[in-house]
C-alpha cells in the first residue's frame, strides 16, 4: 500500500508540474461558474418578476438541466486529455523498464497512477462542491442528499473514464493514439446499449454494459445499487486488462494465455452485470425529501396486497402505429418503463406476443396502398428484420385471445396473476403515450379488490355509450386510447335499465340528458336507488328542463329556464392591461363583440378542498360548458351543497332566442332572464344509513361528450376531463382514479438578490478561475527558479 501511495503522490507531483492539468482545472472551474452563474441569475430574474421556484436543487443541481448534468457532458473531452500520458510517456520515453526493474509489481504501478487520477478526480469534484456549497447556503430547505447523488454519480463516471483512459494509455507509446483510443471505447460504451438486441441472452449484456444513462439516475436523486456495481464492475474490468497488459510486455507470455486471461476477466464482468441486472438483486435510495423516484404509498400498498406471481405479456400488432413497442431491440427500454414495480415486487414477469391482424393505421395505409394485411405484415418483417416464424398469423392470436372487439387489435397489454384474475393495460393517444402510475396502478388494484360500477341510464333518449359521436359518452367511458376513460382509471361500467331495480353492484348511477320522462314503475326503481343511498350523476341539458325536473326535484335542485350566455366584458386600456399581466396563457384573449353561449369557469375553492384533482386546475386550466344551463337549489331536502363551477356574474339565462347565430342577443330582464352568478356543477352529500350518499349535478351534458373532449378552445386551456377525474374520485370515495399525489418540494426560493447574483458572477468568472490561474503560475514559477 505505501508502495501504491508513493507512485501516487510522484504521479500527482509530475501532473501538477505540466499545464495540462492546470489548464483543465481552469477551463472547468470558468465552464461550472458560467454555467452556475447563469442558472442562479436566471432563477433571481424570475423571483424578481413574481415567480415560485419548485424542486430549486434538481433544477440547479440535477434534473435534466443542472449543473451536473451539464458536467457529464464535458468530462469525455477532459479525461483523455489528462490519462494520455500516464502509461504513454513511461513507455516512449523508457522509463517504463527503470520501473519494471525495481521491485513493483504490475498492479501497484497500475493502481499507483490510477489512485493519483482520481486524487485529481476529487479537486474537480470539489470546485463542484464549492457550488453546492453556496447552493445548501442560499436555497431555502435544500435538499442536500439530492446534491450529494449527483456529486457521487460525476465522480464514479469519472472513475469509469480514467480506468479506460489507463488501459489505452497502455495499449500504445503515442499520446495521441491513447487519447483518440480512449474516446473510440467511450464511443463503442455510449452505443453498444443498441446492439445485438434481438438476441435474447446477448441483448441483456450489451444493455447493461451500454453508458448512455447510467447517471441519470444519479442527476435525480435516486441511487440505485445496479448503478454503482456498474461503474465498479467497468473500472474493475478496465484496470485488470491493463495489468494484464503490462504483464504482457514484462515477460514473455503466450498469447494464447493472454487471450485466456482478458477471456476469464470478460467473464468474471458479465456474470456480475447478469446478476446485478436481476430485480431481486436490486437494491434503491431515493435521496429526493418528496421521494420523486418511489411509487406512492398509495400504489406501494396494492402491490404489497399482490401475493403471488403477476405476468405482464404485451400483445403487439406488427401493423398498429405502436408497433415499435414490442419490437426485441426495444425489449429492455419497455422493461425498465416498469422499474419501480418490481423494485416492490421482483417477480414480475414480461412476455411479448408479436401478431399481425387487422388494424387502423393510415401511416401503413399510405406506405402501402392496396396491399392485404398480411402483404402489409411481410413488409414490417423485412423492414424490421424480425423473425417471421414469431410472428402470429389472424387465425392463431384468435386462438389465443381474441382483441379485436374490445382493443381494435391495438398493442396493449394484459396483466395476469397466478390466481387467475386478469386485466388489460393500454397504450394511449396522447403525448405520453404510456400509462403512468396511475393508470398501472388501478389496474393492478383492479385484480386484488372490487372496484366500483358505474351504471349508466338508457331508455329515456340519454347519452350513448357504446360507440363514438359527438354527443355521445364513448370517449368519456370506455374508448380504449383515452387515458381519462372510467374504464381506464379502474372502474367497471355497463349501461342499466329502470325496468327492474338496479343492480346492487351499481355504485355510480349516471343519468345523461334524459329526453323522454320516466315510467311510473321507473320511478319506483329510481326511487328505490335513491333511497338505499346510491351514489348519482345528473346532467342536465338546456331544453330538458320539464322532462328532468321530476328527476332533480327530490334534491332541492332545478335547471334554470333558457341558456346561460356570457356577454363581453367592457374595459379600459389600464385594466385590461392588468388582467393580462395576470391571465397566464389567456393573456392577449379578446372576447368576441357579441355574447356567446360557451360559459368558461374554474371550480370553487370549496370544489378544491372536495377533490384535489379539481386544485390542479388553477391557475391556468378552465371547463368549457358550450350551451349550459344554470342551476338552482335550495338547502331544505337534507342534502349538504356545495357548488363545484360557478359562471360569471355577467351571464344571464337567455329565453327569448334558441340561436344566437347572426343575431344580436341582449339581456331582457322583462320577458324573466336574470344576470347573476349561475352554478354550473353542484355536489349534494347526506348520510344515509352508515354511509354518505354523494351526488353531482352538471347543467351542460356536451362538456362531456366525444366532440368537447377532442376539441381544441385556442387560446384557452381547457382540461374538461377533470370534472371526470375531480367528480369520480368524490363519488367512489377516494377509491379511484388513484391519488398518486406527492408532498410538495420545500426548496422553492433562493435568498439572492440581484446584487447578490451579480456578485456571484465576477466572482465565478472572474475571481475563481483567477485564483486558480495565479497559483499555476506561482508553482511554475518556484519550480523553474529551483
Amino acid at each position: 500500500m505505501r508502495t501504491i501511495f508513493k507512485i501516487a503522490k510522484t504521479e500527482l507531483r509530475d501532473l501538477f508540474y505540466s499545464p495540462i492539468a492546470w489548464l483543465i482545472l481552469i477551463i472547468f472551474t470558468f465552464q461550472t461558474g458560467m454555467l452556475f452563474s447563469g442558472t442562479i441569475s436566471e432563477i433571481v430574474r424570475s423571483q424578481s418578476m413574481g415567480g415560485k421556484g419548485m424542486n430549486l436543487t434538481l433544477a440547479i443541481f440535477g434534473g435534466q438541466r443542472g449543473l451536473f448534468v451539464a458536467v457529464l457532458s464535458y468530462l469525455y473531452l477532459y479525461i483523455p486529455l489528462l490519462t494520455m500520458g500516464l502509461m504513454s510517456r513511461e513507455l516512449g520515453s523508457g522509463s517504463i523498464k527503470l520501473l519494471y526493474s525495481s521491485p513493483i509489481t504490475n498492479a501497484q504501478i497500475i493502481l499507483g497512477k490510477y489512485c493519483a487520477m482520481l486524487v485529481y478526480g476529487l479537486i474537480l469534484v470539489g470546485v463542484l462542491l464549492v457550488y453546492a456549497i453556496y447552493g445548501i447556503c442560499t436555497i431555502e430547505n435544500v435538499d442536500i442528499p439530492v446534491i450529494l447523488a449527483g456529486l457521487l454519480g460525476v465522480y464514479l463516471l469519472l472513475c469509469a473514464y480514467v480506468a479506460i483512459g489507463l488501459f489505452m494509455s497502455s495499449l500504445t507509446s503515442y499520446q495521441i493514439v491513447a487519447a483518440v483510443g480512449t474516446l473510440a471505447v467511450l464511443a463503442v460504451l455510449t452505443y453498444v446499449k443498441g446492439m445485438w438486441q434481438s438476441v435474447p441472452f446477448v441483448r441483456e449484456i450489451t444493455y447493461w454494459f451500454g453508458l448512455t444513462g447510467r447517471t441519470d439516475n444519479f442527476m435525480f436523486g435516486m441511487i440505485a445499487s445496479e448503478d454503482v456495481l456498474y461503474f465498479m464492475v467497468v473500472v474493475m474490468l478496465f484496470l485488470l486488462m491493463t495489468i494484464i497488459r503490462l504483464q504482457g510486455r514484462r515477460q514473455k507470455v503466450g498469447w494464447l494465455m493472454s487471450l485466456g486471461k482478458y477471456a476469464g476477466v470478460w467473464g468474471l464482468a458479465v456474470v456480475l452485470a447478469f446478476m446485478s441486472s436481476r430485480p431481486v438483486f436490486k437494491y434503491y435510495y431515493d435521496a429526493t425529501h418528496t421521494e420523486a423516484n418511489t411509487l406512492t404509498p398509495n400504489s406501494q400498498e396494492i402491490i404489497n396486497r399482490l401475493d403471488g406471481g403477476l405476468t405482464i405479456t404485451t400483445y403487439v400488432n406488427i401493423l398498429d402505429q405502436y408497433n415499435w413497442l414490442g419490437f426485441p431491440k426495444n425489449y429492455n427500454d419497455d422493461i425498465r418503463r416498469f422499474e419501480q414495480y418490481t423494485r416492490f415486487k421482483p417477480e414480475i414477469k414480461m412476455k411479448y406476443v408479436l401478431y399481425y391482424d387487422t388494424v387502423k393505421n393510415d401511416y401503413l395505409e399510405r406506405a402501402f396502398p392496396g396491399m392485404s394485411y398480411e402483404e402489409k405484415a411481410k413488409k414490417v418483417i423485412e423492414m424490421e428484420k424480425l423473425n417471421p416464424k414469431k410472428i402470429l398469423t389472424p387465425e392463431q392470436i384468435r386462438a389465443k385471445i381474441d382483441l379485436r372487439t374490445t382493443e381494435g387489435n391495438r398493442c396493449v397489454r394484459l396483466l395476469e396473476r397466478e390466481s387467475g384474475e386478469k386485466t388489460f393495460l393500454r397504450l394511449y393517444d396522447d403525448y405520453q403515450i404510456f400509462p403512468s402510475e396511475s393508470e398501472i396502478t388501478a389496474a393492478l388494484k383492479r385484480m386484488v379488490m372490487t372496484l366500483p360500477t358505474i351504471g349508466f341510464l338508457s331508455g329515456h333518449g340519454e347519452r350513448e355509450t357504446d360507440r363514438p359521436g359527438d354527443r355521445n359518452y364513448c370517449m368519456f367511458t370506455h374508448l380504449p386510447m383515452m387515458r381519462q376513460a372510467l374504464v381506464n382509471q379502474g372502474f367497471d361500467y355497463k349501461d342499466v335499465t329502470l325496468d327492474k331495480e338496479i343492480p346492487a353492484e351499481i355504485n355510480i348511477l349516471v343519468i345523461a340528458e334524459m329526453r323522454e320522462p320516466m315510467t311510473d314503475v321507473e320511478k319506483v326503481n329510481f326511487d328505490k336507488y335513491v333511497a338505499r343511498g346510491g351514489n348519482l350523476v345528473i346532467i342536465g341539458e338546456p331544453g330538458r328542463q320539464g322532462v328532468m325536473a321530476p328527476v332533480l326535484e327530490p334534491f332541492g335542485v332545478k335547471l334554470v329556464d333558457g341558456f346561460l350566455i356570457q356577454p363581453e366584458k367592457p374595459k379600459d386600456p389600464e385594466q385590461e392591461k392588468e388582467d393580462n399581466r395576470n391571465l397566464g396563457p389567456f393573456a392577449g384573449f379578446v372576447a368576441p363583440k357579441n355574447p356567446i353561449d360557451l360559459i368558461v369557469s374554474q371550480p370553487t375553492k370549496e370544489a378544491e378542498e372536495l377533490s384535489y384533482a379539481f386544485g390542479f386546475m388553477r391557475p391556468n386550466y378552465v371547463v368549457v360548458m358550450p350551451t349550459a344551463t344554470g342551476l338552482e337549489y335550495t338547502t331544505d331536502k337534507g342534502f349538504d351543497v356545495i357548488p363545484l363551477f360557478m359562471s360569471d356574474s355577467t351571464c344571464w339565462n337567455e329565453l327569448e332566442n334558441t340561436e344566437i347565430v347572426d343575431q344580436e342577443v341582449v339581456f331582457n330582464p322583462e320577458v324573466g332572464e336574470v344576470q347573476k352568478s349561475y352554478p354550473l356543477a353542484l355536489a349534494l352529500s347526506r348520510k344515509v344509513g352508515e354511509r354518505e350518499q354523494k351526488i353531482m349535478i352538471l347543467g351542460d351534458a356536451d362538456c362531456l361528450s366525444d366532440g368537447e373532449l377532442t376539441r381544441t378552445r385556442t387560446p384557452l386551456w381547457t382540461a374538461n376531463y377533470v370534472l371526470i377525474q375531480g367528480g369520480f374520485f368524490w363519488l367512489s370515495d377516494g377509491e379511484v382514479p388513484i391519488d398518486v399525489r406527492r408532498p410538495y418540494a420545500i426548496d422553492r426560493k433562493l435568498f439572492v438578490g440581484e446584487t447578490g447574483a451579480e456578485v456571484l458572477n465576477y466572482a465565478l468568472l472572474g475571481g475563481f478561475p483567477g485564483l486558480l490561474l495565479f497559483l499555476s503560475l506561482f508553482i511554475w514559477l518556484r519550480r523553474r527558479g529551483r
